[in-house]
């Protein structure tokens, strides 16, 4: 396959993660509301799944291409870039009800902000597909596909699901039609097919600082864990007994559960 060919594949993929952004609006169509102890929940199922992938996958195979010292420095890289330009977007810090008020200039704005919490999650599925069309793959639609890509890609289907209910919860309370919903679900996950076409492309021409690619992916979702989904889960489980941490372990291990025999496929 050639290059233009394997571009558009490795879009698909990362366009597949955004749709599965949508997929957490669906059960508006069936429910009014979700319950915070589901909410902390959701938020421990996508930290388990995110730190699962970074360490079973991206962390692990960037072992294999490259030295302990490539993979932390590329961590160290992933963490000082999310940092700063959660600094630059003032703290990256949007509410989902803004969406449906906003002008073209503003939205403008909030698609910058999403790409801060997003875009590190399309780099690690483009990342994951540096090995497409090279042989120990498997074979999808004509394509040679890297097991780790097959991997990567699935987590962050799961972990974007969890993201969309989020923020569908604060559009229903607006009283945003239950497709719009979706619509905006999947807005905020658009940088992820992009990220995905750029880091493979990168990782392509630059053969050899894939170790640091497979690093700055893994150091930047753990970041984004530790530092926003976490604290999110515990902001909303405040209202439960013992703080909602029990809810939060359990979607956690859940998570991790859900994950770690996918290392075996």
């Amino acid at each position: 396959m050639g290059l233009l060919e394997n571009l558009g594949f490795v879009f698909v993929a990362g366009f597949i993660t955004a749709l599965a952004t949508g997929v957490g609006a669906l059960p508006f169509f069936f429910f009014d509301d979700i319950s915070d102890r589901g909410n902390v929940v959701l938020w421990g199922l996508s930290s388990g799944i995110m730190v699962s992938a970074s360490v079973f996958g991206l962390i692990e195979e960037g072992l294999v291409e490259g030295t302990p010292p490539q993979i932390l420095a590329g961590m160290a890289v992933g963490v000082v870039l999310v940092v700063v330009a959660h600094d630059v977007l003032m703290d990256a810090d949007i509410d989902p009800r803004e969406y449906e008020e906003a002008d073209f200039k503003k939205l403008v704005l909030i698609l910058g902000i999403l790409t801060v919490h997003s875009f590190p999650e399309g780099i690690a599925v483009g990342v994951s597909f540096a090995d497409l069309g090279l042989e120990g793959g498997t074979q999808i639609l004509g394509f040679t596909v890297p097991v780790l890509a097959i991997f990567m890609t699935i987590a962050i289907s799961i972990h974007n699901v969890p993201e969309g209910t989020a923020i569908s919860i604060p559009l229903k309370a607006m009283g945003v039609s239950k497709w719009k919903m979706v619509w905006w679900a999947v807005f905020s996950s658009l940088p992820q097919p992009i990220g995905a076409v750029i880091a493979f492309a990168f990782v392509r021409v630059a053969r050899e600082l894939l170790p640091y690619g497979f690093g700055f992916a893994a150091g930047a979702m753990i970041y984004l864990v530790l530092s926003e989904f976490i604290p999110e889960a515990l902001e909303i489980g405040d209202r439960l007994p013992n703080g909602g941490k029990p809810e939060l372990v359990a979607g956690i291990v859940l998570g991790v559960a859900v994950m770690v025999p996918l290392t075996f496929v």
